[in-house]
């Protein structure tokens, strides 16, 4: 019953980085419902922004999602509802932008904890590095997946000390498909409450996220199955 003593050692050494990758998925969920009720009643004023108020609106989310104030669907939903086309670049560098600052937010938490603390076991740290050695392929595929929160993939991902060029990219990337379809249906609506309680997305949109969620499962698997399996080889390869 060795692990049982090693899970309570994981949480206890590793209390406040379990702690906030909760409220990463908490939190977006409250904010978000709070926010569609504000949007509503400055519909006009943020159909009119400017290019220098835009840039402030770009800033300002990046933020948003960085700290899980706001999800990713949701701000590429309203981006297309009140920005239009003209904004659909200024979301995607958001993205990025928001990946980085969530990355540095995990490390500022976590200090490089959880990372020694797996670094003790020989296998966990060797998978590790594998998973990195990977870390294109496993960055996309989380971003790619409409169902995992974008602020806890940061997180995650910084815990497991990618790099930081690859994570901007592949963040990015990752994003696109699925940012594109929330947008474009953003800019298909006419009413900003009704598009946030039901984004009908029709069977074509349905196949599209099924279709998304597929590939991220089936390649995080495949990821994961050959990193171990190399992992192992290593460890036994070191140990004869």
């Amino acid at each position: 019953m060795k692990f049982i003593p090693l899970l309570r050692n994981l949480v206890r050494e590793n209390a406040s980085t379990f702690v906030s990758m909760l409220l990463l998925v908490v939190v977006p969920v409250v904010v978000s419902s709070t926010l569609a009720f504000i949007l509503y009643q400055y519909q006009d004023f943020l159909r009119e922004l400017t290019w220098l108020q835009m840039l402030l609106y770009f800033a300002v989310i990046s933020v948003t999602m960085a700290f899980a104030l706001t999800p990713t669907t949701f701000v590429a939903l309203v981006s297309g509802f009140y920005l239009g086309w003209n904004g659909f670049a200024g979301i995607v560098i958001s993205y990025g932008i928001a990946a980085l600052v969530g990355y540095g937010l995990a490390q500022l938490i976590d200090h490089g904890k959880m990372m020694s603390f797996l670094n003790r076991f020989e296998k966990a740290r060797i998978l590790m590095q594998e998973l990195r050695n990977q870390s294109w392929s496993l960055i996309f595929l989380t971003r790619i997946s409409p169902v995992l929160p974008f602020a806890l993939m940061n997180f995650v991902l910084s815990l497991l000390q990618v790099n930081k060029r690859k994570f901007f990219l592949a963040s990015i990337v990752g994003m696109l498909p699925r940012t594109l379809f929330f947008f474009w249906i953003g800019t298909q609506a006419n009413d900003i409450i009704k598009l946030l309680q039901n984004p009908d997305s029709g069977a074509g949109g349905q196949i599209l996220m099924i279709s998304l969620i597929v590939i991220s499962i089936g390649g995080l698997y495949f990821v994961f199955d050959r990193a171990l399996k190399k992992a192992l080889r290593n460890a036994t390869a070191k140990n004869e």
